[in-house]
């Protein structure tokens, strides 16, 4: 029966390669996407999940070396850099309707990802013994819930543009 340490360094490595797999998606997704507000979007997805990926290797090392889960000063600007990106780059944007169906699986593939990964660092977060652990599974896991919203939010956009603008803009129509 593995050992609480071997349980939470497999859990690192599962981690770590979860943000590899996930900054590879959206670099890629991001080089193929033929909307500017996709390309920018999906790009600082990518240096987001390569964020997470530091701060996993940092606890990783240190519980290899030190035995104990280290405080990483990780701090989640909840999602303020992603959407000041989307509202940014909104303005600007158009849809491409030639590459619109594939935009919106790329959308809807990475919110599958966000998801898993926000499940993953849950039921990691309810395993953990020790407060910083638990502490750090947590706004992970919460930093992965604020990227699956704004990809919500992509995904509403594309799917329905003006629709989108009169929802989030809320414009009043009786001249009030």
């Amino acid at each position: 029966m593995p050992s609480e340490r071997q349980k939470t360094i497999e859990a690192l490595k599962t981690a770590i390669q979860m943000e590899i797999d996930g900054k590879e998606f959206y670099l890629k997704a991001s080089r193929e996407s033929r909307n500017e507000l996709g390309k920018k979007l999906l790009e600082s997805l990518s240096s987001e999940e390569d964020y997470h990926r530091e701060k996993f290797e940092q606890i990783f090392a240190s519980i290899e070396k030190e035995k104990s889960w280290p405080d990483t000063g990780f701090q989640p600007d909840n999602g303020k850099h992603l959407k000041t990106i989307f509202s940014n780059e909104l303005e600007k944007s158009s849809v491409d309707k030639q590459s619109l169906h594939s935009e919106i699986d790329t959308v809807q593939k990475a919110m599958e990802i966000e998801s898993a990964s926000r499940e993953f660092y849950r039921q990691q977060m309810a395993l953990a013994k020790g407060v910083a652990e638990r502490q750090f599974y947590s706004l992970v896991s919460d930093e992965e819930r604020v990227h699956f919203l704004v990809l919500l939010d992509y995904f509403e956009y594309l799917k329905d543009p003006a629709g989108w603008f009169v929802d989030k803009e809320h414009p009043s129509f009786d001249g009030g």
